[in-house]
């Protein structure tokens, strides 16, 4: 008996791990185009990337313009906006 609740804690606590580990976090690659005040610009192939930097963003090493950086990233929703759903539209009569 011990076993399965040693098991079922074991479970339980791992799956709280997961819930807990929050936004998928991804990555972009490139060098330095440009530094604004708190936004960098990346070049990656042929698109140009502009992240915000904060207090909290970790940086190792110097900034500066023709650097090549990885910057690990998380979306993140700065607002959300919710509308009515549309009405659905009334299915056509059976005849019989």
């Amino acid at each position: 008996m011990k076993r399965y609740v040693m098991l079922f804690s074991l479970f339980f606590l791992m799956s709280l791990m997961v819930f807990a580990a929050g936004p998928k976090t991804y990555q972009v690659t490139g060098p330095i185009l440009d530094i604004k005040g708190d936004v960098i610009t990346v070049q990656k192939g042929t698109e140009k990337w502009e992240l915000a930097l904060d207090k909290t963003t970790k940086v190792t090493g110097d900034l500066k313009v023709g650097s090549k950086v990885t910057i690990e990233y998380q979306m993140k929703a700065t607002t959300v906006t919710v509308k009515p759903a549309a009405p659905k539209p009334a299915s056509p009569a059976k005849h019989s």
